[in-house]
Formats: C-alpha cells, structure tokens, sequence
C-alpha cells in the first residue's frame, strides 16, 4: 500500500511548517497574554485574526477540503492521506488550526453543509464559514441521556406550521461560547415513535441568537476552559427555525451524524499524532539538559527506555492514521469503518500515553502551563470521549471482526 501523500500536498506541508517557524512557535506566549488579559475569554483575539490574513495570504486555507468537494478549497481538494501531514503540523499547537480555518467543529459542520445542505443554506452558512467570519457548532451530546448510543438523543424537534419547535438541553457543545459562532446544527428527536430507531432524528440549523436559546454556562475539561472556542451547556425552550433550516430532511439525523463525525475523528488523531510528536521532542530537549545523580538525564536507562517506547508508538500510530486515510480515500468512510474504529480507539489513548512520559521527565514544570502537555494531555483525554467513547467503537469494532473471521453475528 503506499502511504506517499502527493507532491502537492509535500509542498503545502513545507509552506506550512515555514509558517509555523515564522508566525506560531513565536507568537505561543503572546497567545497566552492575550488570552490572559481579555475582557472576554471567548472573544476574538487579536493576533488570531491577524495570523489568519498571513495564512489566507501564504495560500494555507480551509486546507482540509475534500477532494469531492474540491470546489471549496482554493488547492482544488486534498486527500485524506494528503490532508493527514498537514494537519499533524498543526496539531503540534493547538490553537494553530484556527488560523489556518482548520479547527474542529467547524471542519466537520463545513462537510456537513458541503454534503447535506440546499443551494440557499449554503450560501447563507457555508460561504461565510470557508471565509472564516464566522464560527459554528454541532449540538448532538445531552446531560440526562447517555449519548454514545446517539438514538438515545431526547431533544423534540416538532413540526408547527411553517415551523421547527426545538425543546430540551444540549452539553460540551464546542464552540457555542464563542462570540462569533452564529449557526449551531442541532440534532434531536422528531418521531419517537417510528419502528426504526435510527429514523427518530433529524438535524435542523438554528442560528445562535434565535429567542429561546440560552448559554447555561462554559463548562471545562481537567480545568480547561478550551477558550476562546469553549464547550458549552445550551437550553432550547420553545426555539422556533423555519421548516426549510432541516438539513436533508425529517428522519434522517442519525444518518447525517454518521457521516460527520467519520472524518472528525481521524482530523482529531492526525492532531494528537503531532501533540504527541512536538511533545517527545520537548523531552528529547529536557533530558540532554537537565542531571540528576551525576549525570544528564539523557544517560538513565529508564528515560532511553521511555524515549525509545514513545518513538516507536508514534510512528506505528502514524502509520495507523496514514493506513486508515488511504483507504477512506479509496473506499469511503462507510465502507471503512473498522479502521476508523481502530484508529480512533488507539490513537487518543496512546498519545496520552506518550505526552504522560514527556510531563514526568519535565518534572513539576511538566504539569504547568509554562509547556504546552499538559493542555495536550487534556485534548487526548477528551477525545477518548468526544465523538463516541472508546467503548462504544471498541464494541462494533469487535463485532465486525467476530463477524469477518469466526461467523458470529451476535
């Protein structure tokens, strides 16, 4: 199998680790101050918008187009083979992505809209999205259900006239505290009662200032607050959108959800794999720095032993995520559901592993945010849920291997 991203996509990776050079690692601290000083920690920033003129003017935007949807993207679309270095560079800061117009959930809502919306949703959400004016969100995840079996959503979406009527509560809703997230796509329950549990929902576009819709509270991960982005809990009451804001029709959300979160969840591995390499190098640096004993840490069997574990499962998750890509891009998601599966079971824990190993051999200073593991610590903790829980995918993954290799379909 060959796992060679394209000529094109080696070039935009070459543009962009430049980018990063000159315009990312230098600007971590000023990031920091901002972010620190704002009036509104879930306000713009400043030198967001300014780096986001350099990318745009580098030519490094909205780089995680699909190549079916290449229309968007001013590279014509990228593979997801293509698209996998790029966005483990950016993974190594994580705010980076944003800069780029490559951050989650936005990625994944501008797929949903490229493969799910009207002429007319398009051009009112889509549009301002790729020009990255704009943010959004994805309201799937509830408090008082347990979300990983998504057909057990209880949000009502009912139909009134001309109308959506939206009720219920929705959380560690990404996003939604920002200030410039204006539409969310929401996904509830708008016939409880049909036969089958997988046509029971359906996905509608309610802009985030619609009466009704209140921000309980920003909510945090390990103590991130994930700002200026956020996760947030939202109250619907009585939240009224027009009939046309359902996205591909009634009954057909759980079937949109899995076309979305699909690509998601191998944008947030590629992410990891560089949070995790940005994170061995660190300790690489630490431990040629630093003695104990009488000599460097470098020359302690169990740090060699560390670093050489850490390198390893780096590189066979890269090649897990590289694997994985190559065959989406020839089959699908849907027909590839088993290494995505694979891929997202392995990759999060794995890293967290690994960034686990880089903040011991920092010592205290490795739980501080004076280094950025810590924070990708938390973001490989997190997505072990976000997405769909480990479990869950481990359970279908082991069905279908079951399945494949022994005949049993129970």
């Amino acid at each position: 199998m060959d796992l060679r991203p394209s000529d094109q996509a080696m070039e935009l990776l070459t543009r962009l680790k430049a980018f990063m050079d000159e315009h990312i690692y230098p600007n971590e601290s000023v990031h920091a101050e901002q972010l620190h000083n704002a009036a509104d920690r879930y306000a713009p920033l400043p030198l967001i918008d300014e780096l986001k003129d350099k990318a745009r003017a580098a030519g490094l935007w909205n780089l995680f187009v699909p190549e079916e949807y290449g229309r968007y993207s001013p590279h014509g679309g990228l593979s997801f083979l293509d698209y996998a270095p790029l966005c483990e560079e950016m993974g190594r800061v994580l705010w980076s992505p944003e800069v780029f117009n490559c951050n989650a959930p936005d990625t994944g809502n501008m797929e949903v809209l490229m493969k799910y919306a009207t002429d007319a949703q398009r051009d009112q959400w889509l549009t301002p999205l790729l020009d990255g004016s704009i943010r959004s969100s994805y309201a799937m995840t509830e408090p008082q259900v347990a979300s990983s079996d998504a057909t057990n959503i209880e949000l009502r979406i009912e139909q009134q006239g001309d109308e959506w009527v939206l009720n219920g509560r929705k959380w560690f809703i990404t996003g939604a505290m920002n200030a410039r997230t204006k539409i969310l796509i929401v996904m509830g329950k708008s016939a409880p009662d049909h036969p089958s549990r997988h046509k029971q929902q359906t996905q509608v576009l309610v802009p985030k200032d619609t009466p009704g819709l209140r921000v309980v509270r920003p909510l945090t991960t390990l103590g991130y607050d994930d700002a200026p982005i956020g996760h947030a809990e939202l109250v619907f009451d009585d939240v009224r959108v027009p009939v046309d804001n359902v996205l591909l029709g009634e009954g057909r959300g759980f079937e949109i959800a899995q076309g979305r979160l699909a690509p998601g969840r191998m944008h947030h591995c590629m992410r990891l794999i560089g949070t995790a390499q940005r994170s061995l190098e660190l300790a690489c640096q630490r431990v040629t720095r630093r003695s104990t004993f009488g000599r460097p840490l470098a020359k302690h069997q169990s740090v060699r032993e560390d670093i050489a574990r850490s390198f390893s499962e780096i590189e066979m998750a890269r090649l897990l995520v590289h694997k994985t890509c190559r065959l989406i891009d020839e089959q699908g998601p849907l027909n590839t559901t088993d290494m995505i599966a694979a891929t997202k079971t392995t990759v999060p824990l794995l890293v967290q592993t690994v960034i686990d190993r880089c903040m011991q051999m920092h010592g205290a200073g490795g739980l501080t945010e004076d280094y950025m593991m810590a924070e990708g610590f938390n973001y490989a903790r997190w997505c072990r849920q976000a997405d769909g829980p480990d479990q869950v995918h481990q359970m279908a993954l082991g069905k279908q291997v079951i399945q494949r290799f022994g005949g049993d379909s129970t």
